[in-house]
């Protein structure tokens, strides 16, 4: 058999699919069936095996678990940039930070951002960035972000805090001057994060199917444009843990793509797709 010419029957798109939903909520419909066949196609290629019913058996009895991981890291999506949806990091400097400045919030133990599901850093960073400049102007504020996804093949690029030079192109001139650097010789047209910047943020694995272990130890959560890939159990299920993780009067950042009126919550809504508890 010639690698990549392996066709998904509906039987196995469905097994597939099945295991998929199961290890990390991602539902996918039947139309999806020609997507997951060129990415699964890809996996196939990578290990040397000629069917999907032996790539299936082989995920299934791989006790490392190290297949699976990467069959996921194949279909999950990871779009996403600098300042994306900028009116979320505006409402976040111009009204809660404030907010929770005043209150005392973020002395001592300094505030906890979690970035879920934050692809290759630009979430994260720009939250960084944006708590920077609150920080510059109000001594005294402490804090510190998780950044997590489920594939590690974003976490590592994003730990690492390398783009192209296009990829700022959203980031305010001023921004760029104080927390990128850019390359130079063989790193000509790329960027780097600055250091100062990347040790707030600590990144790791983490799938949003599994126990949160935070309980309301949490001021803000970012998980944006991911509930879409998801049915209405596992939104509400999602949107259960990060209430109970979210300290009183934290707050919950969506997608301006979602919703939560569907959703049983007891979230009060203070800006467009933002939350408070």
């Amino acid at each position: 058999m010639v690698f990549g010419s392996a066709k998904l029957t509906d039987e196995q798109f469905t097994k597939f699919s099945s295991l998929i939903y199961a290890k990390c909520g991602i539902h996918l419909k039947p139309e999806k069936k020609e997507l997951l066949n060129a990415r699964l196609g890809k996996r196939l290629r990578a290990t040397g095996i000629d069917t999907f019913k032996e790539y299936y058996d082989y995920v299934m009895h791989d006790q490392s678990g190290n297949e699976l991981v990467h069959l996921i890291d194949s279909v999950s999506t990871n779009f996403t940039s600098f300042f994306r949806e900028s009116a979320h990091f505006d409402f976040l400097l111009s009204s809660i930070l404030p907010a929770y400045y005043a209150e005392g919030r973020g002395r001592g133990q300094g505030l906890t951002f979690w970035s879920a599901a934050c692809s290759s850093g630009e979430e994260p960073y720009t939250l960084a960035m944006v708590v920077e400049e609150f920080v510059a102007e109000h001594p005294g504020l402490q804090y510190r972000i998780k950044a997590t996804d489920i594939s590690t093949k974003v976490l590592a690029m994003a730990a690492r805090g390398v783009y192209p030079d296009e990829r700022i192109s959203k980031v305010p001139a001023p921004f760029v001057k104080r927390y990128f650097q850019r390359g130079v010789g063989k790193s000509a047209g790329l960027v780097r994060v600055k250091e100062q910047l990347r040790s707030k943020v600590t990144f790791e694995r983490f799938n949003l199917m599994d126990d949160f272990p935070c309980q309301e130890s949490l001021d803000v959560i970012f998980c944006r444009n991911v509930m879409i890939y998801f049915d209405a159990a596992t939104q509400q299920a999602l949107v259960d843990k990060f209430h109970r993780c979210l300290l009183p009067g934290g707050h919950l950042f969506i997608g301006h793509s979602e919703s939560l009126t569907s959703i049983k919550h007891t979230f009060q809504q203070v800006a467009s797709t933002a939350y408070r508890k």
